[in-house]
């Protein structure tokens, strides 16, 4: 996750120490952010939903009781944030009681909604039960956004679910997955941001999990990529420098750091670009994200290196999550964390290996049916990952 804001002006934001605070934490001692996906069920059927969820009831999902009890080990290990996902997380009829329990034990919750479900009631209950933050899915224009979701009216029910949430004095961030589809309507997102006073989005970029396997065929090339983070940071830069308090984030693609980076060079900025440079070594890219940073737990109690990625790591109905993560019986959670010398093909030769840190594993099993392959979405040319930049940070490095 790249933080656009902080890297093209260092603006600080409240959860920039999950990001750029841990550089000095060992892998291994890293405490993840949990995502857990409460619910496979949705009323929506998205074109890229990781977890191909329906309108359907799913069975064998963890109980109330059973959900308190992975709330309480969560909170005892010290992770720092819990990310409640889906599905549609709101479908849940405990959500409420949930979130209390985790905000009770001390835990940063977080919510990953289609926001359709939020009425005048559940944003009222979402900010008495100790949610901190909502993230609500808006993929464009109204066209754009009921044809990605699969469903008329989409797009009117997200930004209801807006509305309500800043009215009932929650913070409020905008998602967006980026494709060929999503990523013409750029302008009309950050235009939507301004409309509605939210202060937080997030562009993510199209992991091949899920039925989001089918849109491979409709991912950026690496021209269009490039055009995308191009608009993105201008975007950004323009409203940051007219005084805008916005956070703008990028996510499962760690080659926009040394994008940027070498964007920053070229306009002739060496300062701030030795100043990412060191930012990006301390978040570590991807190195820091999947099986280190991250963790995901699954409706039925599974636990995974990330929610895109369902490797089975155990479940918290036969061992505590503290417990999966730490013993080092998962040879996997082992290779994940000294990932840096598996990587394979452009990856494993990059000049850029340390900051971007192989980027997303999940993608690359998607593509290649091999977690150490090459990132396919990686859009830096041969020469860029060929050659180092011209700051002290990479003195020596070289194909």
């Amino acid at each position: 996750m790249l933080n656009c804001t902080k890297m093209l002006h260092d603006r600080a934001s409240s959860s920039d120490a999950l990001r750029y605070g841990r550089g000095s934490v060992a892998a291994r001692e890293r405490k993840p952010v949990v995502v857990w996906t409460l619910s496979r069920r949705c009323n929506l059927n998205c074109s890229h939903c990781y977890t191909a969820s329906e309108d359907r009831a799913y069975p064998g999902e963890l109980t109330t009781d059973q959900g308190y009890a992975l709330l309480e080990d969560l909170a005892a290990f010290g992770v720092p944030a819990l990310l409640m996902s889906g599905g549609e997380p709101l479908y849940r009829p405990d959500f409420p009681d949930l979130a209390r329990r985790a905000a009770g034990l001390g835990l940063r919750v977080t919510l990953s909604t289609n926001g359709t479900l939020i009425d005048e009631r559940m944003a009222a209950l979402l900010k008495e039960v100790g949610v901190t933050y909502v993230g609500i899915s808006l993929d464009g224009p109204r066209e754009v956004h009921d044809a990605f979701r699969r469903r008329e009216g989409a797009y009117d029910g997200a930004l209801r679910g807006v509305h309500l949430s800043r009215a009932a004095g929650l913070k409020v961030g905008l998602r967006l997955t980026l494709t060929r589809h999503t990523y013409q309507g750029l302008d009309s997102i950050f235009e939507t941001i301004d409309r509605e006073g939210v202060e937080r989005v997030c562009f993510y970029h199209l992991v091949y999990s899920g039925r989001g396997r089918r849109l491979i065929d409709v991912d950026l090339s690496r021209e269009e990529t490039r055009d995308a983070l191009d608009r993105i940071l201008e975007l950004t830069d323009q409203r940051v420098r007219a005084g805008r308090k916005l956070e703008v984030l990028t996510v499962d693609q760690s080659a926009d750091g040394p994008y940027l980076l070498l964007k920053t060079l070229a306009a002739g900025d060496r300062d701030r670009a030795e100043a990412i440079a060191a930012q990006l070594r301390a978040n570590g890219g991807g190195a820091a994200g999947s099986g280190v940073g991250i963790a995901n737990v699954d409706p039925v109690g599974g636990v995974h290196p990330d929610q895109f990625w369902q490797a089975d790591l155990g479940n918290v109905l036969e061992r505590p999550f503290s417990r999966i993560w730490t013993d080092g019986r998962s040879e996997l959670l082992e290779r994940l964390r000294d990932r840096l010398g598996l990587l394979k093909g452009r990856c494993g030769r990059c000049v850029f290996r340390d900051l971007c840190g192989g980027s997303f594993r999940a993608r690359a099993l998607g593509a290649f049916g091999d977690p150490w392959a090459e990132d396919p979405a990686c859009y830096l040319t041969e020469a860029e990952i060929s050659t180092p930049p011209a700051l002290p940070a990479f003195q020596g490095l070289g194909v």
